[in-house]
């Protein structure tokens, strides 16, 4: 009943719920619980204070679904094993009475796991918590007395390795509050109302602490905004979602210009590079994005700042002399073809290490 999917995100799914994990005086939750459907395979850990479950859409599972607990004692040496695997490596998780095989191309490990099926109910947890309805007042006029939920900062930071950005909505009463990735859902309970860990000087209504804050949030000189940020050279996506739906439609733009009536030949071949160029970068980052989408978010970011910046020619200069290239010669081409064109020649980014 092996299920196949990269050694990555293999990686990535212990990654995500590795610090959820209870400690050895619960034993059945001192482990991450693999489990699969005909989908996805799912890691799971609790310790009743926060629940972490995160997925991926495997390769390939032969045979029916299996769910195993990999003992927390045996995770270190499983993920040490996985980061000798190339990221890419198919690895195929084998289930046998009381071990799971871990095998890959290169070689493979073999742990004793724990088969038991009386593992926490995790999928009817998430449910509920998905299901639940808030007691948020509908009337503006009942909005003070609305609760605030008390969450331990300290059990927050668990979260940290789940995603990049997480969408976080705080349950009614004492439900737990819900925590959204890509692939990942949370929840952490919240603390009793009156804690001692909160401190005095609080409240547990809305307009208990907006009693509190009124007088230190009164400015006698008015309000004055918060400075909005400079204008941007371009305004580029922030976030994997929106870097594919740009690159898509400026592939299908620039495309869909080529079929227009263009006299001349240079702006021809500027939309059909464009095009191909568009959708070039988006089938590499979406590969990036399927082998690691915490890279790949981090691409994004730097690629949006160098857009931003405005000085490409420039940085795609440098790129080129630090990768052993020699760019002058591709500058000079584009010069004596302007020239041969009869149009004005652009001045060319300054050699590193040279005067300007």
């Amino acid at each position: 009943m092996p299920v196949t999917l990269n050694a990555h995100q293999l990686a990535r799914l212990i990654d995500r719920t590795a610090d959820h994990i209870a400690d050895n005086t619960l034993p059945l939750l001192h482990g991450i619980r693999l489990e699969t459907d005909a989908e996805h395979l799912y890691a799971v850990a609790t310790d009743r204070y926060t629940l972490a479950a995160a997925r991926y859409r495997h390769h390939h599972l032969d045979g029916a679904p299996f769910t195993r607990t990999v003992p927390a004692r045996a995770l270190p040496a499983l993920r040490r094993w996985l980061t000798d695997q190339p990221g890419d490596a198919a690895v195929a998780l084998t289930p046998t009475d009381g071990k799971l095989r871990f095998a890959t191309a290169a070689g493979e490990m073999t742990l004793t796991t724990d088969d038991a099926q009386d593992y926490i109910g995790w999928r009817g947890l998430l449910r509920d918590i998905l299901t639940q309805t808030t007691d948020r007042p509908e009337d503006d006029a009942d909005n003070d007395r609305e609760h605030l939920s008390i969450l331990d900062a300290r059990l927050l930071t668990r979260f940290t390795t789940a995603d990049t950005h997480l969408r976080i909505r705080t349950g009614p009463g004492g439900a737990p509050a819900l925590l959204v990735g890509e692939d990942f859902l949370g929840a952490q309970s919240p603390l009793r109302s009156g804690h001692e860990s909160v401190g005095a000087g609080t409240d547990d209504t809305l307009g208990g602490v907006r009693a509190l804050w009124e007088t230190s949030l009164t400015d006698p000189a008015g309000h004055t905004p918060v400075p909005m940020p400079g204008p941007r050279h371009h305004d580029a996506p922030r976030a994997s979602a929106e870097a594919f739906e740009a690159l898509l439609r400026q592939t299908m733009a620039s495309t869909r210009d080529l079929m227009e009536e263009i006299d001349s030949p240079r702006a021809v071949a500027a939309h059909a590079a464009a095009g191909a160029s568009s959708w070039a970068a988006y089938r590499y980052l979406d590969a990036l994005h399927r082998a690691d989408p915490l890279l790949a978010a981090q691409v994004i970011t730097e690629v949006a700042a160098e857009l931003d910046d405005g000085a490409l020619g420039e940085f795609a200069y440098d790129a080129a002399a630090n990768a052993g290239f020699n760019p002058q010669p591709w500058l000079d081409e584009l010069d004596q073809a302007a020239t041969a064109a009869g149009e004005p020649t652009a001045e060319a980014p300054v050699a590193p290490g040279t005067d300007s």
